[in-house]
């Protein structure tokens, strides 16, 4: 029988080995490493409303061509929201061709009139703020967006001076995503695409190739799926330098569309600023006279 006083061994019970520290350790970190990535997570399926929709305030009094008529629209949607813009008239007696304009994700619509003659000829020009856009009121997001430009479709293909037959749409970067599924459920004449892309959630993995996009995006916008039935002529405009929505994302829209197809590129133009070129606007109004 061992001393009262003796060793006794360390056994199973015994002080911790470095290997078992270490392997402890490990875990900690592994736990927090992951504690931290899944709040990142959280945090981008909450914030990603406020890095897609960037709302702008409205102007003062927007300004249109010379000569031309800036009329203030006030729409109430189905659920009861007011949007709000102006419909832009070139001065003309019969009854003008329409471009309904969707803008881009931190673009205030109404600030584009100045441009209708410049980007379109002598067409009306209906520029309706996004919700929480300008003076519209309410949240934006893709379901009410489009259901608040079909409604907007049907209104201004009923309006006096709008020639019906003769609707064409434009879209620019988000604006593309509204733009394309309306002319997937309204009978339009053409369509004008600016930096677009085949689906959101296409260009979200790419710049966030560390985020379960699928499964965080609310907001995909998937053009590339409704593309191959529209039949309608389409014309796309690239920035060459585009390193927000790259251009093999526009060719990949462009290849699903399903009907005829032209293509205009920017060498030297990244995403903001394309409309500055000169050719910007001579191409879309040459894509107009021939197609609407």
């Amino acid at each position: 029988m061992r001393a009262l006083g003796g060793r006794i061994p360390h056994g199973r019970f015994g002080p911790p080995t470095l290997k078992r520290v270490g392997l402890v350790a490990l875990k900690v970190l592994l736990l927090a490493a992951m504690a931290g990535y899944l709040s990142v997570v959280l945090l981008v399926w909450l914030a990603q409303d406020r890095m897609l929709f960037i709302p702008q305030p409205a102007p003062r009094t927007p300004s249109a061509p010379e000569g031309w008529r800036l009329d203030q629209v006030v729409f109430d949607t189905r659920d009861g929201t007011r949007v709000a813009g102006v419909l832009a008239l070139p001065p003309m007696d019969a009854r003008a061709p329409l471009v309904i304009y969707y803008g881009g994700n931190a673009e205030e619509v109404t600030t584009y009139a100045a441009r209708a003659s410049a980007d379109y000829g002598k067409r009306a020009v209906l520029l309706v703020n996004y919700r929480g856009y300008g003076a519209s009121r309410g949240r934006p997001g893709e379901a009410a967006m489009v259901a608040d430009a079909l409604e907007l479709f049907d209104w201004a293909a009923k309006h006096p001076a709008i020639d019906a037959g003769r609707i064409a749409l434009h879209g620019v970067s988000l604006g593309t995503g509204v733009a394309v599924q309306v002319a997937a459920a309204r009978p339009v004449r053409c369509v004008v695409l600016t930096s677009p892309f085949a689906s959101v959630r296409d260009v979200a993995r790419e710049r966030f190739t560390w985020l379960p996009v699928n499964l965080l995006l609310r907001h995909p916008f998937d053009s590339g799926a409704r593309a191959p039935a529209v039949k309608t002529p389409l014309l796309v405009l690239v920035g060459e330098d585009d390193d927000l929505i790259a251009p093999h994302h526009s060719a990949r829209l462009a290849a699903l569309w399903g009907g005829p197809v032209e293509r205009v590129g920017f060498p030297g133009f990244g995403h903001n600023g394309l409309a500055l070129h000169p050719g910007y606007g001579t191409a879309i109004r040459s894509f107009l006279d021939r197609r609407q």
